[in-house]
């Protein structure tokens, strides 16, 4: 949630900013409502300070053993009016309020203007993609080439956008999620966190998901429970772990907060039909290794190029080349002021593809949760939320399988993994 105050001071400049990214601030709107409220407000004090002229002319009447029926009867009915008053601006405020909520966070300057991803910039690269002595397969037939992957089995039970795992590329997937944690923990100094998969409507409204992206989310109600009672599976860990310093004032000593947790993410991919059908890389449900910062405002883009960082260590540990984007304006997500893109090297379709996304977001989400510390004065003021995947466990297992694909169909397993792995240094490809 943008800050009130500045929309007031400069909805002009807001405007502008938010056009960058291809979203529309009614500035005449705004301005209607504020001035609405304005009103209200005045009217409101003014009856007050009648009401309290009054009360007092009562007392002194009172005192002097004088009529004051007439008078207390107008008291009262301006007490009528005074609540009517606070019903409308109460109305007011929570129009105010829905307009907040749609409106996404401002770009920091330092994000490249562009109208759609092909605009975002590549800021560096790592590793040198692998050259193959055969035709490198995609996930979906290396992974079927092992007897690991499946999506017959999952369609039966789901739908479809879903997948089974088995044998050996389960338990690579487990590896992977250990792995992560442990590098975040062991040498990134993350707290390890288990958290809900299934959270209530504040929880989402803190973190930006809701009102706006509604249809996105998966929700369930209690048996019997009516659809206004609904709760919601989580998209991210980020949306449970973010919520951790929700209505809280932390410690000024227990900043930075630095916190990782393994969940699955459940995502309906509305509007997005029609793209990445095949195999693993869009789906309603997959496991991820969350990484999330709390700070100090003044320390947000230090932890922001130190999250990125977190992340990537994860792929160099596994030999997997990728490139590091910056999102373009109309591309940064909703409640980020700044996002960087992770794409890692898929031989198997011949590009880079996202892995993870970190992502700054000042005090956006801080607004909406109130969440804050004391600062060196001992005054309450909004801390920074930071996210960023650490990594996409799905999508890390599907680069794994083609970047390390044999031509015998097998697998060759990362020399990091093989201790997860039981010591296996190759999972061969299924007898046939």
């Amino acid at each position: 949630m943008l800050d009130i105050q500045l929309l007031r001071s400069d909805p002009a400049g807001v405007a502008t900013r938010l056009a960058m990214r291809g979203s529309t601030f009614d500035v005449d709107a705004f301005q209607r409502l504020e001035a609405e409220r304005k009103d209200i407000q005045t009217r409101t004090q003014e009856l007050q300070a009648r009401r309290n002229t009054a009360s007092r002319q009562i007392g002194a009447a009172k005192a002097k053993g004088e009529d004051t029926a007439g008078l207390m009867r107008e008291v009262a009915s301006w007490g009528e009016e005074l609540a009517s008053l606070e019903q409308l601006l109460g109305g007011v405020q929570e129009r105010l309020r829905e307009m907040l909520l749609a409106m996404p966070n401002v770009p920091h300057a330092s994000v490249p203007p562009g109208r759609s991803d092909a605009d975002n910039v590549e800021i560096r690269c790592w590793g040198t993609p692998r050259k193959f002595d055969f035709k490198p397969r995609d996930h979906v037939d290396v992974g079927a080439a092992v007897a690991g992957l499946e999506f017959e089995i999952s369609a039966k039970l789901s739908g479809t956008r879903f997948y089974t795992l088995r044998g050996a590329v389960a338990r690579l997937h487990r590896a992977l999620s250990q792995f992560m944690l442990d590098t975040h923990v062991v040498e990134h100094g993350y707290t390890e966190v288990y958290v809900p998969y299934i959270v209530n409507a504040a929880t989402l409204t803190g973190t930006g998901q809701l009102p706006k992206f509604e249809e996105d989310l998966f929700w369930v109600t209690k048996g019997g429970a009516p659809d206004d009672a609904r709760m919601y599976l989580i998209p991210t860990a980020e949306v449970s772990v973010t919520n951790f310093v929700r209505d809280e004032i932390v410690p000024l000593d227990q900043l930075p907060m630095k916190l990782t947790a393994h969940t699955p993410s459940f995502r309906s991919e509305a509007g997005s039909y029609g793209k990445d059908t095949r195999g693993m890389i869009r789906v309603h449900q997959f496991d991820k290794v969350e990484l999330v910062q709390i700070v100090q405002p003044a320390k947000s883009y230090e932890a922001l190029e130190e999250l990125i960082g977190h992340a990537e260590t994860i792929l160099k540990k596994l030999d997997l080349p990728y490139r590091v984007m910056i999102l373009c304006t109309s591309d940064t997500s909703f409640a980020s002021a700044k996002t960087y893109d992770i794409e890692v090297w898929l031989p198997g379709q011949e590009k880079y593809r996202e892995i993870s996304s970190c992502s700054n977001c000042e005090a956006f989400q801080a607004r909406r949760m109130q969440a804050r510390f004391r600062n060196a004065q001992g005054k309450p003021e909004l801390v920074h939320t930071l996210n960023g995947s650490g990594l996409a466990i799905g999508r890390t297992l599907v680069a794994v399988l083609e970047n390390y694909q044999r031509a015998d169909g097998g697998v060759d397993v990362p020399a990091v993994l093989q201790p997860y792995m039981g010591g296996a240094k190759v999972i061969p490809p299924a007898e046939r």
